[in-house]
């Protein structure tokens, strides 16, 4: 399982959903060998009702030679209609994005765990950061 922890830094997550992601056989096997990145990564809707994952990156297959993929290209996650209709009334409020949290196998298949989120404020994330190192200080006193 890759998890994407500076989402969880950087923004409030509302609801999540999974959806699968359609890959190549070199990405695939690059995948199974956990070489990715999803720090960046942010998911679009499209006009024709396909949902995109940009800026995942996946290390192209050390075995691949002319079958290797583009490490940045656009993947198109796999959803029902009825969920990319209710997901794009959803983002259509101010703020919201759709962020991918995880990446994992299930029943041989790579599924994306995709997150509705809000950003937070800089405010937020200076009272988690001292929130952390007040309980660290206080396990280092226990100990």
């Amino acid at each position: 399982m890759i998890k994407n922890r500076k989402a969880y830094f950087n923004y409030h997550v509302l609801d999540k959903i999974e959806a699968g992601i359609v890959l190549t056989g070199t990405e695939a096997k690059s995948a199974r060998l956990g070489k990715i990145d999803i720090s960046n990564a942010f998911c679009l809707i499209s006009e024709q009702l396909e949902v995109e994952l940009h800026q995942l990156k996946i290390t192209p297959y050390a075995y691949g030679n002319i079958f290797n993929h583009d490490s940045k290209r656009i993947r198109k996650l796999l959803l029902h209609k009825n969920e990319i209709r209710k997901l794009s009334r959803t983002l259509k409020s101010t703020g919201l994005a759709l962020i991918p949290l995880a990446l994992y196998f299930k029943r041989g298949n790579l599924k994306v765990l995709l997150g509705v989120c809000k950003g937070k404020k800089i405010q937020d994330k200076e009272k988690l950061r001292k929130a952390r190192d007040l309980a660290h200080a206080k396990a280092e006193q226990d100990y």
